[in-house]
């Protein structure tokens, strides 16, 4: 398989391309999420997992947000993975994420995820080359685990924003008061690693079994195509069904 390189990856929509171009079929997709959602929940065989990575502005929550909002909520679950508590520091590094996979009949999305434990641990040198490849391996297990013991669909995207855009986003929070709530100044200072986050990002698409989604985020409204029509093909190959009617 090609190394995918995340220099000669663009963040910007494929030329020609226009919002209104695809308005309509993002939404097409985003009602389909729902409806294959309603028949998923019913049946109950099968769950899915949606990871949703990428740097401080790229739109995680937004995807979320603009996807899944058909999704009924009983049993749309989310999970943001932040700085891991004493409890879980106490834990190996899966023991937070695997409480929280998702049970058959359920979409669960995890904004961040257990990659963080090989990108920020690994930018700043908090663990060594060694234990980030083991976590590589737990990971992959993990994520196999899911597949084959409870039938989880495992769907990764990265979500690609280019440097200058994330700025504008960062600023963004600054200067808009419905976006305050949002600022953290330690945005800025990983902002400074950069380069490294790269480095990591890209051992990240290219040492995982299940291949990731890379989505071009500095235009929103292509991101919330690329993630809908991905999430609503791949549910599609799922072959859900209702089930029949239960005689007494």
């Amino acid at each position: 398989m090609k190394k995918i390189k995340i220099a000669g990856l663009s963040a910007d929509p494929p030329e020609g391309m226009t919002k209104e171009s695809v308005e309509d079929q993002t939404k097409k997709y985003v009602d389909r999420i729902g409806e294959l959602h309603g028949i998923l929940q019913a049946e109950k065989k099968k769950s899915v997992l949606i990871v949703l990575q990428g740097m401080d502005g790229s739109g995680k929550d937004g995807a979320v947000d603009r996807v899944f909002k058909e999704c009924h909520p009983s049993s749309l679950n989310v999970t943001s993975f932040k700085k891991p508590t004493e409890e879980e520091f106490a834990h190996d590094f899966l023991w937070r994420v695997h409480k929280v996979a998702p049970a058959r009949g359920a979409i669960q999305i995890f904004v961040r995820s257990h990659y963080e434990d090989v990108l920020i641990q690994r930018v700043h040198k908090w663990i060594t080359e060694d234990r980030v490849d083991a976590r590589f391996d737990a990971i992959n297990a993990f994520e196999k685990l899911l597949e084959t013991d409870n039938h989880t669909l495992i769907l990764k995207f990265f979500l690609h924003i280019s440097y200058d855009q994330q700025e504008l986003e960062l600023k963004e929070r600054m200067d808009d008061p419905e976006k305050y709530w949002k600022h953290n100044s330690s945005d800025w200072k990983e902002r400074e690693h950069w380069d490294e986050y790269m480095r990591c990002y890209e051992e990240v698409l290219n040492r995982s079994d299940i291949p990731w989604t890379v989505v071009p985020v500095n235009k929103r409204w292509y991101r919330d195509y690329v993630v809908a029509k991905t999430v609503a093909e791949a549910m599609e190959k799922l072959d859900l069904a209702y089930p029949a009617l239960k005689e007494d």
